[in-house]
C-alpha cells in the first residue's frame, strides 16, 4: 500500500527543496512532477516549439519520450529518452515553456498517469501544483507552501546568481514572471493551483529552509501514526 505526502504551493515556495530534504530524512522516494513537465518542454523546443500552439505534436511528445527519475546518494538525477537533463531543464525557456505544456488537459493526463503509476506500492513525497487536489487526492498527508510573490522572487533571483543561469535578468523581471506564472497556474481550466481543504498551510515567508523542514516533518510523522 503507498504511502503520499502531497505538497503543493507556488513558485519560489521552497517545495523542491523541501521534498529532497524530507525525502532523506524520512526515506521517502522523491518525484519530482515539474521535473517530468519540464521534460516534456525540453524536447519540444528541441524540434522549435516555444508556445502550445501546436498541442497535438506535444501530446505525441509526452507520448513518446521516456521520462525516468534516479537517485545518486543525497541527489536527483532527471533523464529524457536516456540523456541526463538535470540542469538543461532548469532553465528560464524551459520553465516557461513547461507551464504552457502543463496547460493541455491531455498531457496532463499522460503526466498524471505515470506520476500514480511511479507512486505504486511505494512511500513516496511529490511537490507541484495539483497534487493535493488531482494527482493524490487522497494522500495520507496534505501540505500547502505559500510566501509572498516578493520574497518568493528574491529567492529565485538569487539562486539565478549562485547557480549562473539567467544573469541577465533582474529582480523586478523576476518578480514579473513570479506574478505571471501565480495567474496563470490559478486559472487553468484544469490543475488548477488552489488549496485543498484538508490541507496544512505552511506561510515560509518569514521562515527558514530548517524551519520549513521541521514543521512539514512534524506533520508527516503526526500523520504517519
Amino acid at each position: 500500500m503507498s504511502f503520499v505526502v502531497a505538497i503543493d504551493g507556488p513558485a519560489g515556495t521552497g517545495k523542491g527543496t523541501i521534498t529532497k530534504l524530507i525525502a532523506q530524512e524520512l526515506g521517502l522516494v522523491n518525484i519530482d512532477t515539474g521535473a517530468m513537465y519540464r521534460c516534456i518542454a525540453l524536447a519540444c523546443l528541441a524540434k522549435g516549439m516555444t508556445t502550445n500552439e501546436e498541442k497535438e505534436r506535444i501530446i505525441e511528445i509526452a507520448n513518446k519520450v521516456n521520462i525516468q527519475i534516479q537517485h545518486n546518494g543525497a541527489e536527483q538525477e532527471i533523464f529524457l529518452d536516456d540523456k541526463n537533463v538535470s540542469e538543461e531543464i532548469r532553465s528560464q525557456e524551459a520553465t516557461m515553456m513547461a507551464s504552457q505544456v502543463s496547460a493541455i488537459p491531455a498531457v496532463r493526463e499522460i503526466m498524471v498517469n505515470l506520476q500514480r503509476k511511479m507512486a505504486e506500492g511505494k512511500e513516496v513525497i511529490m511537490e507541484g501544483r495539483d497534487i493535493t487536489t488531482v494527482v493524490f487526492p487522497n494522500a495520507q498527508v496534505k501540505i500547502y507552501l505559500d510566501a509572498t510573490a516578493e520574497e518568493r522572487a528574491n529567492r529565485r533571483y538569487k539562486e539565478y546568481q549562485e547557480k549562473g543561469v539567467n544573469l541577465e535578468m533582474t529582480y523586478e523581471e523576476v518578480l514579473k514572471t513570479i506574478e505571471k506564472r501565480d495567474y496563470d497556474d490559478s486559472h487553468r481550466a484544469v490543475g488548477a493551483l488552489k488549496i485543498a481543504e484538508e490541507a496544512a498551510v505552511i506561510d515560509t515567508t518569514k521562515m527558514t529552509i530548517k524551519e520549513v523542514k521541521e514543521k512539514v516533518k512534524e506533520i508527516i510523522l503526526e500523520r504517519r501514526k
